[in-house]
């Protein structure tokens, strides 16, 4: 018998061996190939000897005996060119592809392989790769069960500790912060972290570190994409918080917000509602709110008011600004400080322009009221004292027609008539019944200031 023959049959008896006790293989051997039918044949790391001088005939026959043996090939082929091994044939898996690559690729003498196996699948119908899927599956499940329960443990404890610290947070800041908007919002951020780090716990004991990083940089991508989709929302949600940080007006102050004159009714995470003097709710943004120049009338109480009288050449200034700074001192509703101004303003084409200039209380007095009695006292002050207002521009009106008279036709001419009489002007009583009631008309709006805007029933933002 040959040298040949006894590797032949040697390697048939290891065949055969291997492919009965497959299960008692000793942990040491290294990572089998299975055939796709559940036969597993595992491969060592000693390479396959022929002889000391090997030739390509020589690992041609040797290479391909195998192969036949095996019965796993058809029609199996094998050529060896300068140590170059081509395969050809068909298989019933890749798996034996792979194997019979792996073969001759461990073959002394072979520097290369060209593989032209060819893989035609079975048309055999069996559920044991679903079966073993499965029982993988219930593997880990058992496995992973402690983790499970720690993460069922951890969770929850992370959870109701971050609530604790969110309520002893808010009563921290109770009396360091007037809006309970901002109060929660703080909170919920210092509590935050207390949850993170139990998340941060059952997911290093699971060993899922990686995963958790994939999911947050997803989740950031999701976050940045829904950012741009509710731009406006989140940014009106900023501007509340900066709002209620800084707190440029409270609920009940007459506020001017970029044009828009009211009442603040509310505020809310989207708006802030305002009930302008005619009764009517205006909702803001409270990003426009937040980009606007705010004027508070109500954050002091002392208002200034103005108007302009303009009064003849033929008047002296003085004389004028005495009378009119009379009259201011002598309304009760003018505060004495700042005292009122009276100052020449313009020389008009017909008239010097007077501006006259008073403070008052405004959280009190309505602006417009006072505005309209001092105007009436003024203008019957001056009145009284002879001080011309003329128009700039006046037309006068002859109903009859003017009469015209020649130099040689005096004596003749018709008599003029006698010259019509300019009509008094109606002198203006002390006091008017406008007098009696300056309160300010924002006072009448606590039916609209009562309504409810929704948004505004549970979230009001201005409520301290």
């Amino acid at each position: 018998m040959t040298q040949t023959n006894m590797h032949l049959i040697a390697l048939v008896i290891w065949l055969a061996a291997t492919l009965t006790a497959t299960p008692a293989l000793p942990q040491q051997a290294t990572q089998g190939i299975a055939d796709g039918v559940g036969t597993e044949v595992v491969d060592t790391d000693q390479t396959v000897s022929v002889t000391e001088n090997v030739r390509d005939d020589q690992i041609a026959n040797r290479i391909e005996s195998i192969l036949k043996a095996t019965g796993w090939y058809m029609g199996i082929k094998v050529e060896v060119q300068d140590g170059i091994v081509f395969l050809d044939g068909t298989a019933a898996s890749s798996k034996r592809q792979i194997w019979a690559r792996d073969l001759a690729a461990k073959t002394d003498g072979v520097v290369a392989v060209v593989n032209r196996i060819v893989v035609t699948q079975g048309s055999d119908f069996s559920i044991d790769p679903a079966l073993s899927e499965l029982q993988g599956l219930w593997n880990k499940t058992v496995a992973a069960a402690p983790l499970i329960v720690l993460a069922l443990l951890i969770l929850p404890l992370a959870y109701f500790l971050s609530t604790g610290v969110a309520r002893m947070a808010r009563w921290v800041l109770q009396d360091r912060l007037g809006s309970p908007f901002l109060r929660d919002i703080t909170a919920r951020f210092i509590a935050l972290p207390v949850f993170l780090i139990g998340l941060y716990i059952v997911l290093q004991i699971a060993g899922l570190t990686q995963l958790a990083i994939s999911v947050l940089g997803g989740a950031g991508v999701i976050g940045i994409v829904i950012g741009f989709a509710f731009r406006d929302i989140a940014e009106n949600f900023l501007a509340s918080l900066l709002l209620s940080l800084r707190q440029p007006f409270r609920r009940g102050d007459f506020v001017d917000v970029g044009g828009h004159q009211g009442v603040v009714h509310s505020m809310n995470t989207r708006s802030t509602v305002l009930v302008s003097p005619e009764g009517n709710h205006i909702q803001i943004p409270n990003a426009a709110v937040f980009k606007a120049t705010i004027e508070n009338f109500t954050a002091s109480p002392s208002r200034r008011g103005s108007f302009d009288v303009g009064v003849g050449y033929d008047a002296a200034i003085s004389d004028v600004q005495e009378i009119i700074l009379a009259e201011l001192f002598a309304h009760e509703a003018i505060s004495a400080e700042p005292e009122p101004m009276v100052l020449a303003d313009t020389l008009g084409a017909a008239t010097v322009n007077i501006k006259i200039y008073y403070w008052f209380d405004g959280a009190a007095i309505s602006p417009l009221k006072l505005r309209s009695v001092l105007i009436r006292r003024v203008k019957k002050a001056l009145t009284e004292a002879g001080i011309s207002m003329p128009d700039e521009a006046r037309e006068i009106i002859f109903p009859e027609g003017i009469p015209l008279a020649t130099a040689g036709a005096a004596d003749t001419a018709a008599p003029h008539s006698a010259p019509q009489r300019i009509p008094e002007a109606t002198s203006e009583p002390e006091t008017s019944v406008v007098d009696d009631d300056l309160s300010n008309e924002v006072e009448k709006l606590d039916r609209q200031m009562q309504v409810q805007v929704e948004g505004d029933k549970d979230n009001n933002l201005l409520d301290s």
